[in-house]
């Protein structure tokens, strides 16, 4: 018989991994396929619905070339993508369009005009921002008077990722959204973990358009495809939401940082009220019949503003290049960098903001610029950290930090020279992969329970601050300057 394992699908937003895991949590085999994404107007960030499938089915035949069956599915995605499809076909009807995509912003700016937010905020947890699902499916339904006709009649599906990888994973069998994902497109009522009526008519989403709601693991479906025939899909989590799973935290008190394209800094709470300003509230997760609330800071451009520097400085590998040069320096030279090109988003929640590069002198160098770069992740985790701080409902003496860019050291530890407190770096890659498949596990009956999960978890590995205080200030200061130099409105 052969031996239990999860593959773990991650769908992220510039790459596709699948890991295959054992039952001592080990990660036995892993694929991964590039995404790529597309920029076709000023604050419009797109993905082909397509190739996202097809290098979802590309990464998991790879992993299990020559391998037995795994136990049980598990997938974890970037939240808040959203994509139109026909139910008839399967085909996508629109690009999937990602949380990073402005063009809402118009429909955005109207619902706080008409005094929405309070109820917005009540309801879902969230502010009005682009960043979230609604506005972006009633944007792709304004532009064409016929797709709405057929969402109306329920010719068209909408979904976000894990509703896209579901559906086809399980030849269209099943139309499902995971309720944490769910909690991101600012349609579910936080307090009833349902679909809200008021917030459909607000937007303009018909209800028979949207999936149906599922539990974050369990009995979620099965496979009929991609080489996984008849094997269960038995977890689905957000990325950001996985990850922190990955850290073995499953109860309120600790403060995770996600390091991706984006950054999330996620802890979880204990009533769906909790309110921080700043912050946002969501659903981690939602097994057992419960939800776990959690508190959440959204960065937009953190790993993406390190390559859409490089990128704009015409390098050809530019993370790559860009660390690189930001390594042979000891510091920015007083440079500052603010990836606002999207706006920015937690504490701040300005989308009006813009990119801002500024103490440049006769000296500055391209690596000084590299370096602010790499440093802008950095200040932008602290700006969400000193959120937390003040709502007072975690604890702040340390940072669990995790993602690809976190590998890099002397960024960790400048995260916890500017933090002033300990950062805990994970000692296992791809968490959110880990983490889903901890829920997958624990429901096949794999691993017992949360006990062993944080056992397998590992110890992290500590970074502890060393700057001087006045130091540390001097930095801080410096870029909350820049920052206000670069938000639409000034505090």
């Amino acid at each position: 018989m052969d031996a239990p394992s999860i593959l773990a699908i991650d769908q992220g937003t510039t790459s596709t991994r699948a890991l295959c895991i054992d039952r001592a949590g080990q990660v036995t085999r892993m694929t991964a396929r590039a995404v790529d994404t597309e920029y076709p107007a000023d604050g419009w960030v797109q993905q082909d619905a397509c190739a996202i499938l097809a290098s979802v089915t590309a990464a998991v035949a790879e992993c299990l070339e020559g391998a037995a069956k795994p136990s049980a599915v598990a997938i974890t995605n970037q939240r808040e993508t959203v994509v139109l499809w026909e139910r008839g076909s399967g085909k996508p009807v629109s690009p999937a369009v990602t949380w990073q995509c402005r063009r809402s912003e118009p429909i955005c700016r109207h619902l706080k005009e008409a005094g929405r937010e309070s109820l917005l905020r009540e309801r879902t947890g969230l502010p009005v921002d682009p960043l979230f699902s609604a506005s972006k499916i009633a944007w792709l339904l304004e532009q064409d008077a016929q797709l709405r006709r057929r969402a109306d009649e329920g010719e068209i599906c909408c979904g976000t990722m894990d509703s896209w990888l579901i559906w086809h994973l399980t030849g269209g069998r099943l139309h499902v959204c995971e309720i944490g994902n769910a909690a991101r497109t600012q349609l579910l009522n936080l307090a009833t973990c349902r679909w809200d009526e008021e917030l459909l008519q607000l937007f303009g989403v018909p209800a028979a358009m949207l999936p149906a709601l599922t539990s974050s693991n369990g009995a979620i479906g099965e496979c009929s495809a991609a080489g996984l025939e008849g094997v269960p899909i038995a977890t689905v989590l957000a990325d950001s939401h996985a990850a922190l799973a990955g850290h073995g935290v499953f109860a309120p008190g600790t403060v995770k940082a996600t390091y991706g394209t984006g950054s999330s800094l996620l802890t979880l709470t204990r009533d769906p009220k909790t309110f921080a300003e700043g912050l946002v509230s969501t659903i981690a997760w939602h097994r057992d019949g419960r939800a776990a609330w959690a508190l959440e800071g959204n960065i937009t451009m953190s790993g993406a503003a390190v390559h859409w520097l490089g990128r704009f400085l015409g390098l050809t590998q530019p993370v790559e290049e860009m660390v690189a040069l930001a390594s042979s320096v000891p510091d920015s030279e007083g440079v500052s960098f603010v990836p606002a090109m999207a706006g920015l988003g937690a504490p701040y929640w300005d989308s009006g903001a813009r990119g801002l590069i500024c103490g440049l002198n006769t000296s500055s160098r391209l690596e000084h610029l590299s370096r602010a770069a790499v440093e802008s992740i950095a200040f932008q985790v602290r700006d969400v950290f000193e959120a937390f701080r003040r709502a007072g409902t975690a604890s702040v003496e340390t940072l669990c930090a995790d993602g690809g860019a976190v590998r890099n050291d002397w960024l960790m530890q400048f995260q916890a020279d500017i933090l002033g407190c300990p950062v805990l770096r994970s000692s296992a890659a791809d968490l959110s992969a880990m983490g889903a498949a901890f829920f997958a596990g624990m429901a096949i009956g794999l691993w017992a329970d949360e006990e062993e999960i944080r056992a397998i978890a590992g110890k992290p590995e500590r970074f502890e601050p060393k700057m001087s205080e006045i130091e540390r200030r001097r930095r801080n200061d410096a870029w909350l300057r820049a920052v206000e130099r670069a938000r639409s409105h000034p505090a």
